[in-house]
């Protein structure tokens, strides 16, 4: 592995002529993570939905003045999977040096009644989707000797949750693949890292935000006090992202206001 570049320690963060690709963009804590990284100095592709009419995270780029491609792919179809990376190459000049898989998708039913589409749904939109993403990345990124791979994991990386089965193997099993990956290409100076996200106000914890006895368990289970905001994850993944980040291999950083240290 190459040593941390010897520059002022702010310059370690800048990611001026970076090309990332990032998935699940359009919204949230994707959304916010594509902004700050585009805020960094890096060029960005977003992985959509066929059809997508959200240009709010686009166009948020753009006005950065940063160049912002899209590469138009449904998740939940594999095909389509192993298509986006040589789609989003050919968009950004043939280089990724970022590959951010930030998509996922929640499903929640008791474990007797949990639907068999479902485990299938959740598991290749939030694991195997980011496998084909990661391979396809190193295949790319380890001849060429640099790369970050960065993967959104969860606290049931750690923990069983309850009613969501699909989704804690899919974390769980994240996690295991965030440090193969890396035990194989640290030494190729290809990082692969992962991001354990908290209790988030987004989309995907609506429900919990509107029961208001889970509402209220939740809060006052977190040291921090507030549930978590999108924003709060500009920091983690522009300092994985850059060369910051250089000897960090293998870690899930754990975004949670302490949740896990309570």
């Amino acid at each position: 592995m190459d040593p941390t570049p010897a520059v002022p320690a702010p310059q370690l963060f800048s990611l001026a002529g970076q090309n990332v690709l990032i998935t699940g963009a359009t919204r949230g804590i994707g959304a916010a993570c594509a902004i700050a990284l585009a805020e960094a100095g890096a060029s960005i592709c977003l992985v959509r939905r066929p059809g997508s009419s959200n240009d709010e995270t686009a166009n948020a780029i753009a006005a950065l003045g940063r160049t912002v491609k899209t590469v138009d792919a449904d998740l939940v179809d594999l095909d389509a999977v192993r298509g986006i990376f040589a789609k989003a190459l050919d968009a950004m000049g043939g280089e990724i040096h970022i590959l951010v898989n930030c998509a996922g998708i929640q499903r929640r039913s008791p474990a007797v009644q949990f639907p068999e589409s479902d485990w299938d749904d959740v598991i290749n939109v939030n694991l195997k989707s980011v496998w084909l993403l990661s391979q396809a990345a190193g295949q790319h990124m380890v001849p060429r000797r640099r790369g970050k791979i960065i993967n959104f994991c969860s606290l049931l990386t750690f923990q069983g949750g309850l009613t969501v089965p699909a989704y804690a193997a899919a974390k769980g099993a994240l996690g295991q693949l965030t440090k193969a990956l890396a035990n194989e290409w640290s030494k190729e100076n290809v990082q692969v890292n992962g991001i354990a996200p908290g209790y988030i106000a987004t989309d995907m914890n609506e429900k919990l935000l509107q029961d208001p006895v889970r509402l209220r368990q939740i809060s006052e289970r977190i040291p921090a006090g507030r549930w978590g905001e999108p924003r709060d994850f500009a920091g983690p993944v522009v300092f994985l992202a850059s060369a910051a980040s250089q000897y960090v291999c293998g870690e899930v950083l754990v975004v949670d206001g302490g949740w896990m240290g309570r």
